[in-house]
């Protein structure tokens, strides 16, 4: 049976799947979500260092590819692999990741020598808005926002199928949209970006101090609201609404048919979307109002984004290749 690898690669461990064919898309019609024909983890082994990192990624797909040899009867036809941090996809480059410690990893080549078929780098971010746009909750929709609400805040702008990463591979960074002029610093060197108020590590600081219980989190906050814990309505709206701040700001500036939002704190369900569709709604002016939901994938998303990318590697080349 014809597959392809499938890697997502996240701070401390790695998800993996063979992705059969069913991943490619048809010509016109909904496309069908890849059957996923086996799925692993793995630690990344970051502790050791980068190239540690490195040897365990490659060891992973080589695994994959002895499993699918086995069980399917022939090696896999190609591998995507998505990774987070600074991410050069053209060049196949892993080119920075404060997690991991690595710099300039010319990742592609590395596992393409290891398994001897094509090989597709993402971002991964935006490797999984590929997903949610194409098979996942955008389904239909020309141009969506995906935005992943977890430690951080990121994004993934949609357009036709594919997703933009910018001209240096920048684009879809929301959760560093300002919507606090002057308020919490940010790693990243300014003081108040989103991420700092309404991601899920934002929140889950907040509500520790709010109830005075170090270990409290973002998920216990929202079981709180529910209760009407009124501290815990104060640190949620709070949170929505530099939520909504940010996201009108990017609608105004790419006007998406769907906002989609993931991540851990999407988990709340309508405890997040109905005060936050409020929220946007009272806010836009000329805007057009997108529909706003949650994403449909979950943590498949990064794998059945890397399954597409491998995919659409191997159509671009069975085109290259019938092109008289």
């Amino acid at each position: 049976m014809r597959h392809v690898i499938a890697l997502d690669v996240g701070g401390t461990g790695m998800k993996a799947a063979l992705v059969g064919a069913d991943g490619a898309v048809p010509s016109g019609g909904t496309p069908p979500r890849p059957p996923m024909l086996h799925r692993a983890r793995r630690a990344t082994g970051r502790e050791r260092g980068p190239d540690a990192v490195v040897e365990h990624i490659l060891g992973f797909a080589a695994e994959l590819r002895a499993y699918g040899e086995e069980h399917y009867g022939e090696p896999a036809s190609a591998a995507g692999v998505a990774v987070p941090g600074i991410v050069d996809a053209e060049r196949g480059i892993a080119a920075y990741s404060a997690n991991l410690g690595w710099r300039d990893v010319p990742l592609r080549d590395l596992l393409a020598g290891e398994l001897g078929v094509p090989v597709a780098l993402g971002h991964d971010v935006r490797t999984g808005g590929l997903a949610e746009g194409r098979i996942g909750a955008g389904q239909g929709a020309d141009r969506f926002l995906f935005v992943p609400l977890g430690t951080g805040i990121a994004g993934a702008i949609g357009i036709d199928g594919r997703v933009e990463a910018g001209a240096h591979g920048f684009a879809g960074e929301i959760g560093h949209i300002v919507v606090r002029p002057g308020g919490a610093p940010c790693p990243c060197g300014q003081t108040g970006c989103l991420e700092r108020y309404a991601s899920a590590a934002a929140v889950t600081e907040a509500w520790a101090a709010a109830s005075g219980d170090p270990g409290a989190d973002a998920a216990d906050c929202a079981k709180a609201v529910t209760s009407g814990d009124p501290r815990a309505e104060t640190v949620w709206q709070e949170a929505v609404d530099a939520l909504a701040d940010g996201l009108v700001t990017a609608l105004t500036l790419l006007d998406p048919r769907t906002i989609i939002i993931g991540g851990g704190l999407a988990e709340a369900g309508e405890t997040l979307f109905t005060p936050l569709r409020e929220a946007v709604e009272r806010r836009i002016t000329f805007q057009k109002l997108p529909t706003i939901v949650p994403a449909a994938l979950g943590d498949t998303a990064g794998c059945l984004g890397a399954g597409l990318l491998a995919w659409d590697l191997l159509t671009t080349t069975d085109r290259m290749e019938v092109t008289p």
